[in-house]
């Protein structure tokens, strides 16, 4: 089916699944997950082959990290799915209520968006997650993954589909792209699809935006950081950093720079070394860390640099606010945390980073859909637009506004004598 195909038959989908009750949803996303350990041999086959080409290829160690597909990969997808089934229904929620006259009254409805074009390397099971977010949030999904995942990718979308339309989903809703040609397509077809999520370097996501009139969602670099601040915990700290950074290196939440305040890097400085040291970490260190702890030299490149990778770059500030204004300066705006032991502190380090996800006293793995309980999630935002930070059900929803009355016009409301409007917020839901 050519992409032009694919895409109308996913706009057709999607009109009628903006209409599908939520039993029937999870229903279908129960019978996915059955169908994906079903066929869970099938899936780690493909992705065995997958693998080896791409060892044969010497596909980086990140993406070749990401690729992996195994049973273990396929038990969070279904506990991922799982989890989904039990969150509320977020269509066709009442956001807001509004009597504008007796027997006149606006409804703020949420909504699917409507199609949603998903561009993302390697993971497989971001195929997964992305595909059940847009069933569940009722929206179809056009899904583009690296070719280093096809045939992976091809087994998993077939199985997703056939699942979903045995359990009345509306054929059509998922549609699987395999080519760059159909990217480039893709980009053109604002009649069809209704946003854009890339999922790449900052480079690719601004090669998205300048080459298409549909909305993007940027997800970029994930270039985060770990301040510890001059009255942290150091035991906390070295948890916290450690944890950020070697939990698993291969993902846009790990941290890449750690911010040391000079007040405590003396004695932090070396205890951290060796924790990361025990973890294989190489440290790229600024000349204030280098006078504490040997370290590989870091230059102005180390500062963006996002290594996916057992690498990390420490620099000694000589306060909160220059640790804040070098996070602004080399920041992607993804994650961004404080260790500190006061409150003010901490609230005023969130108050002025300029990134979608602030924490304190917390790793910045803690920074996925997930974790935040949206149902996994189809990215991170770090556009300043309708959604920011990991982008899950609510994400992917926009809204409508119903409008119910009962003969009521404009001209009894104008001029001179017409009729003044109450305004009045009511606390009731839209009764479908």
């Amino acid at each position: 089916m050519e992409i032009q195909e694919t895409a109308a038959s996913a706009k057709q989908a999607a009109i009628r699944l903006a209409a599908v009750g939520a039993n029937l949803k999870n229903t279908a996303l129960a019978e996915i997950s059955r169908a994906l350990q079903a066929h869970a041999a099938d899936i780690i086959a493909a992705n065995q082959t997958d693998i080896q080409q791409a060892e044969e290829e010497r596909l980086a160690a990140p993406l070749l990290k990401r690729l992996r597909f195994d049973q273990s990969k396929i038990d969070e997808a279904c506990a991922g799915l799982e989890s989904l089934i039990k969150l509320d229904d977020p269509v066709g929620e009442t956001l807001s209520a509004l009597e504008l006259d007796q027997g006149l009254e606006l409804y703020k409805v949420s909504r699917p968006i409507g199609v949603i074009g998903v561009i993302f390397e390697s993971r497989p099971d971001a195929l997964v997650q992305i595909s059940s977010l847009c069933l569940k949030s009722g929206n179809g999904v056009l899904l583009k993954g690296g070719s280093e995942a096809a045939r992976t990718n091809r087994v998993l979308a077939d199985l997703i589909s056939r699942a979903s339309v045995d359990a009345g989903i509306p054929g059509g809703w998922l549609g699987l792209l395999e080519t760059r040609s159909d990217v480039a397509e893709m980009l053109d077809l604002e009649a069809s699809i209704d946003l854009i999520i890339p999922r790449g370097s900052n480079a690719f996501v601004q090669h998205i935006m300048d080459n298409t009139h549909i909305p993007v969602l940027g997800h970029a670099d994930g270039i985060c950081h770990v301040y510890v601040d001059r009255d942290a915990d150091l035991a906390m700290a070295i948890k916290i950093a450690v944890d950020s950074k070697t939990q698993y290196v291969a993902v846009c939440n790990a941290a890449e720079t750690i911010l040391v305040h000079e007040a405590i890097a003396a004695t932090l400085l070396p205890e951290l070394r060796a924790a990361l040291a025990s973890k294989n970490v190489e440290i790229r260190g600024c000349s204030d860390t280098m006078q504490i702890i040997d370290v590989v030299p870091a230059d102005e490149s180390d500062w963006g640099a996002e290594y996916l990778d057992l690498i990390v770059s420490i620099k000694v500030v000589s306060s909160m606010a220059d640790a804040i204004d070098h996070i602004n300066a080399y920041g992607s705006g993804h994650t961004d945390v404080i260790v500190t032991g006061t409150k003010d502190r901490a609230t005023g380090f969130m108050d002025l980073v300029d990134t979608a996800d602030a924490f304190w006293n917390c790793s910045s793995r803690f920074a996925d859909g997930f974790r935040f309980g949206l149902g996994a999630e189809v990215g991170i935002s770090t556009n300043k637009i309708h959604a920011r930070g990991p982008v899950g059900l609510e994400g992917l929803l926009i809204y409508q506004w119903r409008m119910l009355g009962n003969g009521h016009v404009v001209a009894d409301y104008s001029g001179a004598e017409g009729k003044a409007f109450t305004h009045r917020k009511l606390d009731k839901r839209f009764d479908r």
